[in-house]
């Protein structure tokens, strides 16, 4: 069996077999070697990149894989870099783990090590949202941070985030810095393994209330959720981390009448009920509608396992629980934001919202009628952390997010929110009812107002080695040899990311973008619709989200123009080849 393996691979996996990693671990690799040599090339070809955002991937032994092993090189890289950046300070790092398999054991791996490298640890003692960590950072005044989640990944998977002192992901120099820092580390003998359990502290409930704290301040509508005794909610945190914070950060602002699916309250990384824990994916909320029904509540929210996105459904004109998309919920959120700002006397003339460049163009035109400032930034909720940042004690940030159903209001978190989501789309949704209208009929009044927009998301999966060469060729074809035309309609505008310019089709002429490069590209056509194409940062995905807008003259009219956008995306997709 060992001569099908390639040299290369097959010399990688010798080192695991050394006694530098444990008796499980080289029983396992021999396993592979004697018994499944595509599943060795698959754990070996390559070491399991620490990217701008962290580690991802499947569980297993292997240089390629999510193990102690590869968790434990990466903290001590993260370490190093933390110790050379900070020098002579009091170091301190904070760490929340999912309900991933595996999860609160990588957590305690990477406590531990960062604990043996003489750096103070605050470990939350079960699991935890990521939006918490983020908080936790700030709150606490450490120099880093790390969750261990694969977000709404499958179950086979998990990941681990890393997070700077501001409280957001890592961004420029220190992303690439921390990378070289971890490629350096070659093997688990130049990691710290011994812990020092005095630099670990535990935190539980009582932070949960610091936090929640927070989160009650931003409630725009106190008085009208007190009124509001007959609202009811139905929530799931679909086996993950939101399973107490979502119910315990809506009572805190008033609402009574809270909803559970029993079944998927229970915190299980191999997320039974669901085929994945993904609240984008209509499947993983057909519990909680069917909860809904039972009790006829106003609205449905489910959010992913390590709490940062949410899914929401609400009743559309027939009586019927109807799922919002991203882009949906992100110009509901800000519509009621903005609206309550003005309305409260709020607005000032120095307060900005910011959505990533895929994101819905309907949230730039609420702005404008509200006189708000607004940014564009690169896809990534850590990009907007940055624009916070950069601005933070000159302008106020309002709330902002991001088509992949993240979104974040104030500014004491740095990452996308469910738990504040939650609350403040349940608000959103009990103020639309107090006006006379269902969060539906909120909806096509803004559409009536703004312009009907519609947008579509198509994930294409290509797995392992031949998937990511596949990905790679699709986006050099849509570089080097654009089409002329997208759906019938001539392309004007090609922006390209990864050389960040801009080209008008119709002139010739050529400008810079001013934004990070980025593997992005999209295409504007004539009639103003927007396509854009990227290959997924966390999974084996290229993404292709479609933008057309349209006229709703009257909302009765709905339906029919929904059909009409729908046809318009459906011809660009035929025409793609996609």
């Amino acid at each position: 069996m060992s001569q099908q393996i390639d040299p290369q691979i097959m010399e990688k996996a010798s080192i695991w077999l050394t006694p530098s990693f444990d008796d499980e671990t080289r029983r396992q690799v021999q396993h592979l070697i004697d018994n499944d040599p595509a599943e060795l090339a698959e754990s070996f070809y390559r070491n399991l990149e620490f990217g701008t955002g962290g580690l991802r991937g499947i569980m297993g032994v292997g240089t390629n894989r999510m193990n102690k092993y590869t968790v434990a090189m990466a903290t001590q890289g993260l370490a190093n870099y933390i110790l050379k950046m900070f020098p002579g300070q009091e170091l301190k790092v904070a760490i929340a783990h999912d309900s991933r398999n595996n999860s609160s054991f990588f957590a305690r791996i990477t406590a531990e090590v960062f604990s043996a490298n003489g750096i103070s640890v605050y470990l939350f003692e079960s699991l935890r949202p990521t939006p918490e960590l983020s908080f936790a950072i700030r709150q606490l005044g450490c120099q880093s941070g790390v969750v261990v989640t694969a977000s709404h990944n499958p179950k086979e998977y998990n990941g681990y985030k890393a997070y700077w002192n501001d409280g957001g992901q890592l961004i420029p120099p220190h992303d690439k810095n921390v990378i070289a820092e971890v490629e350096k580390i070659s093997s688990p003998a130049e990691v710290k393994f011994n812990p020092n359990p005095a630099l670990i502290h535990l935190l539980g409930e009582e932070f949960d209330k610091i936090y929640v704290d927070h989160i009650k301040a931003l409630s725009l509508s106190p008085e009208l959720i007190a009124k509001a005794h007959d609202f009811r909610i139905v929530f799931t945190p679909i086996h993950g981390s939101t399973v107490h914070l979502v119910p315990q950060a809506l009572k805190a602002v008033g609402f009574k009448n809270i909803y559970t699916v029993e079944a998927q309250d229970i915190p299980d990384g191999n997320f039974p009920t669901v085929y994945s824990p993904n609240p984008e994916e209509p499947a993983a909320l057909a519990m909680a509608i069917e909860k809904a029904k039972e009790v006829d509540a106003h609205i449905v929210m489910a959010t992913d396992p390590d709490g940062d996105r949410v899914g929401i459904a609400v009743k559309d004109d027939d009586g019927n629980y109807a799922l919002l998309n991203g882009n949906q919920a992100a110009s509901l959120l800000i519509y009621y934001l903005l609206h309550k700002w003005h309305e409260n006397g709020k607005l000032t003339g120095n307060e900005y919202i910011v959505k990533t460049i895929v994101t819905s163009e309907l949230l730039f035109d609420i702005a404008d009628k509200y006189g708000v400032g607004k940014y564009d930034v690169l896809t990534g909720f850590k990009y907007i952390a940055e624009i916070i940042r950069e601005l933070e004690g000159q302008k106020t940030f309002i709330g902002g997010g991001e088509e992949s159903y993240g979104y974040l209001v104030g500014d004491f978190v740095r990452d996308k929110d469910a738990v504040i989501s939650c609350v403040m789309l349940a608000e959103t949704a009990a103020w639309a009812e107090a006006s006379g209208k269902s969060m539906f009929g909120m909806l096509k009044e803004i559409y009536r107002e703004f312009g009907f927009y519609r947008e579509k998301l198509l994930s294409v999966t290509k797995k392992g080695m031949q998937g990511a060469a596949e990905i790679k060729a699709l986006m050099e074809r849509f570089r080097s040899n654009p089409p002329a035309e997208i759906g019938g309609q001539p392309l004007v505008v090609i922006k390209d990311y990864l050389n960040r310019t801009s080209r008008d089709l119709r002139t010739g002429q050529t400008s810079p973008i001013a934004l990070p490069k980025s593997d992005v590209l999209q295409f504007f056509t004539a009639d103003g619709s927007k396509i854009s194409m990227r290959p997924s940062g966390t999974e084996p995905k290229i993404k292709f989200y479609f933008g057309v807008k349209g006229k709703l003259e009257r909302v009765e009219d709905y339906k029919k123009a929904e059909a009409e956008l729908d046809g318009q995306i459906d011809r660009m997709l035929k025409s793609l080849g996609i």
